[in-house]
């Protein structure tokens, strides 16, 4: 497949999971708004912070490194050896959801039953929902190498969906099963999200005159269960060793990623009311973050793997794939840069405003604006690293990434400390500190990766984090004029001023917004083509 190629369909795909977080997002923001109002701020901190750590926390462990290893490379693979290191996924997760819910059941603080009822069942029931996810892992893995678009997000969609309506119905008439809820509607929700995989391929190998199934590796549903063959490895070994390399890696990544959960269970820094608040503007605070940067960075992860040979030097590639690879590189930097320099300007001057719409007192006050506006800042780290990570980690050879464990590895334990030394300094707003500090770090690794790898190169991709002095003091002047209107009109003069504040970020934000498009030519330029190149990729499908 042709560079262009892939990058049409890794721009499709990056389109249609932006679409699948966006619909994930505002129906996750109404129903935490709808359960504010019916439970107690306890039941969503257990809930949202310790029971959603052990399910992500065992996702996480058991296939996060088989998903890096298995969607790298081309299409010449046997997919059997390939199937059957997937399906180790589910003893690995079966190991993590009994080691971790013991952990979550003896040696973590229990909370009282009159407050939080039925903790127990909530463990047991949680950790299952991931082994269940883990069992439609290859079937997922066929689908991404294939770029099976509309599956994923008809999907997860509807899992989502269905999970979120039983929740609500559950919230409204039995609100007193407490963690009952929440426990039957995760396992709900992974068991209608393998049950959509295992259906589609059923019925897409069942028509052998569908293109599609032509195109597909495997003839019949048994393909693709683990299969011994005589005489042949029963996994690819390189895959393997690969596997093992990320597997390193993605155990310090998830501390990384979910440190201050960590921190907040094991070290009981916070109650578990301040957990619930923390998370929910969390949850809020990393909404953009989530609908934009996320599918980006596994849509592109996707792409420069495709195109890129791992661990080889610019200059021993093909250098049409190694220039288209600098220009989407660059353009994706850009983009970056541009939303998260516009979610810290703009969200310093609206985050009061919109806790006291999203919550009411509750999450106007007290810390919870300054948790927000911190987290701004954290969104722009947060952008520039999902870029410059899913690169790097597509372009590294096995050895680089081993190397890197190293250095994830001081990360891992330099956050833990400072989280926990900041927290008790300054509150919650030090998760967000210790996150910032350590998401820094983790850039300049990237970008001295990426400055090596390009250096010998006619190509400069890092021109992307590069942006002209007219843009950066129109940022400047819409930061300063929010600032002034937000402590002249809000939050406590009632909504005419609340109005006027929000017109006037509306105004500052066209006059960015317009001086964007008349200074990043180049970047609208891609923007374009590639929203073409996705269209036009849609209908052919």
């Amino acid at each position: 497949m042709r560079p262009q190629e892939v990058l049409g369909r890794a721009a499709r795909l990056a389109s249609s999971g932006l679409l699948l977080q966006v619909l994930f997002r505002l129906i996750t923001f109404v129903l935490n708004a709808f359960i504010l109002r019916f439970l107690s701020k306890e039941i969503v901190g257990i809930v949202n912070v310790r029971l959603t750590l052990l399910y992500s926390t065992t996702i996480f462990l058991a296939r996060e490194a088989f998903r890096r290893a298995c969607l790298t490379g081309g299409a010449q693979r046997d997919w059997s050896q390939t199937f059957n290191l997937l399906w180790l996924t589910v003893p690995l997760g079966v190991f993590w959801s009994l080691f971790l819910g013991w952990v979550w059941l003896q040696l973590l603080e229990v909370p009282d039953p009159s407050v939080v009822p039925h903790y127990g069942t909530g463990v047991v029931v949680f950790a299952l929902s991931a082994v269940v996810e883990l069992l439609g892992e290859p079937f997922w893995v066929l689908a991404q190498a294939h770029m099976f678009v509309k599956l994923k997000v008809i999907a997860e969609s509807l899992s989502v969906i269905l999970k979120s309506v039983l929740t609500a119905l559950l919230v409204l008439w039995l609100p007193h099963w407490g963690l009952y809820i929440f426990s039957l509607a995760q396992l709900f929700y992974t068991t209608i999200l393998v049950l959509c995989y295992v259906i589609y391929f059923t019925k897409l190998l069942g028509s052998p005159e569908s293109p599609k199934q032509q195109t597909l590796p495997v003839s019949r549903m048994t393909d693709l269960l683990p299969n011994v063959v005589r005489n042949k490895a029963f996994v690819n070994w390189k895959e393997a060793k690969l596997t093992w390399s990320f597997f390193k890696q993605s155990f310090l990544k998830q501390i990384l990623t979910e440190g201050e959960r960590y921190v907040m269970t094991f070290l009981n820094v916070l109650n578990f009311g301040d957990q619930g608040i923390y998370d929910i503007v969390n949850n809020l605070g990393s909404l953009v973050a989530r609908l934009i940067f996320q599918p980006i960075e596994e849509s592109f992860y996707i792409f420069f793997a495709k195109v890129l040979e791992r661990g080889k030097d610019a200059t021993l590639q093909k250098q049409e794939d190694v220039a288209v690879a600098a220009v989407v590189l660059e353009s994706l930097l850009k983009l970056a840069l541009l939303a998260g320099l516009t979610i810290t300007v703009f969200g310093f001057a609206y985050s009061q405003l919109a806790l006291d719409i999203y919550g009411g007192a509750m999450l106007s006050s007290g810390s919870g604006p300054i948790l927000l506006r911190s987290y701004c800042l954290y969104v722009l780290l947060l952008a520039i690293n999902g870029v410059t990570e899913c690169f790097t980690f597509a372009a590294m050879s096995k050895e680089e990434v081993d190397r890197y464990n190293f250095t994830m590895l001081g990360l891992s334990s330099s956050f833990l400390v400072l989280s926990y030394l900041l927290t008790r300094w300054c509150g919650s707003v030090g998760f967000i500190l210790a996150n910032c500090f350590n998401m820094a770090i983790r850039i300049t690794q990237s970008l001295s990766f990426i400055h090596r790898y390009y250096q010998k190169s006619p190509h400069r991709p890092l021109a992307g984090l590069y942006l002209s002095p007219v843009l950066l003091g129109t940022f400047a002047v819409s930061g300063g004029i929010t600032g002034v209107s937000e402590v002249f009109l809000c939050c406590d003069q009632g909504w005419p001023a609340r109005l006027a504040h929000i017109a006037v970020g509306t105004f500052c934000l066209g006059a960015t917004l317009g001086t964007v498009f008349l200074t990043e030519t180049k970047l609208i330029h891609f923007l374009r083509t590639q929203l073409g190149v996705s269209r036009l990729a849609d209908k052919m499908t």
